[in-house]
């Protein structure tokens, strides 16, 4: 938030019409933004995860978790710390567009499945997109090109024109 901070303040970003977005881990980053401020009038995210815990034992990471994390129910505080997204997805008022590959084994279908499903409940803009037969780097080349108009599209709906608002 800093450098978006700095950016308004030398002129470089309006802070009317500003997007957040990413994949993978920029996509993790991604869910953090939102949930944690309203600053952004539109987000994308794809292959992420906001709900570690309901990750546990999904993905490839699991070794990874428990040796920084320890086990779930050991220690039950850190797991909850780093689902914050999720368990706090009522504070997000973000519309967020989700991406994911249906056979993405490094951060699951789910975890986007999550995220939308939180976000339509409480009546947030939200749509989730996944890419059949994709993993976590969508190699197809339609798709890759429908990603990105994707995110323009998205952005152009959710972020008003400069001088219109």
């Amino acid at each position: 938030m800093a450098a978006v901070d700095d950016a308004v303040a030398r002129g470089l970003a309006d802070p009317d019409r500003l997007g957040v977005g990413g994949w993978s881990y920029g996509g993790i980053a991604t869910n953090y933004l939102i949930a944690s401020t309203t600053r952004f009038k539109a987000a994308t995210t794809g292959a992420s995860i906001s709900n570690v815990l309901a990750g546990y034992g999904t993905d490839e990471y699991v070794r990874d978790y428990e040796y920084e994390l320890g086990q779930p129910w050991r220690n039950t505080d850190a797991w909850l710390r780093i689902s914050y997204p999720f368990l706090h997805a009522d504070r997000i008022k973000t519309p967020t567009l989700f991406l994911c590959g249906e056979s993405d084994f490094n951060v699951p279908l789910l975890n986007a499945e999550q995220m939308y499903q939180a976000l339509r409940s409480i009546g947030v803009p939200t749509q989730l997109i996944i890419y059949p037969r994709q993993f976590h780097r969508l190699k197809k080349p339609s798709y890759v090109i429908d990603r990105y108009h994707r995110y323009l599209d998205w952005y152009a709906k959710w972020i008003p024109r400069a001088g219109s608002h």
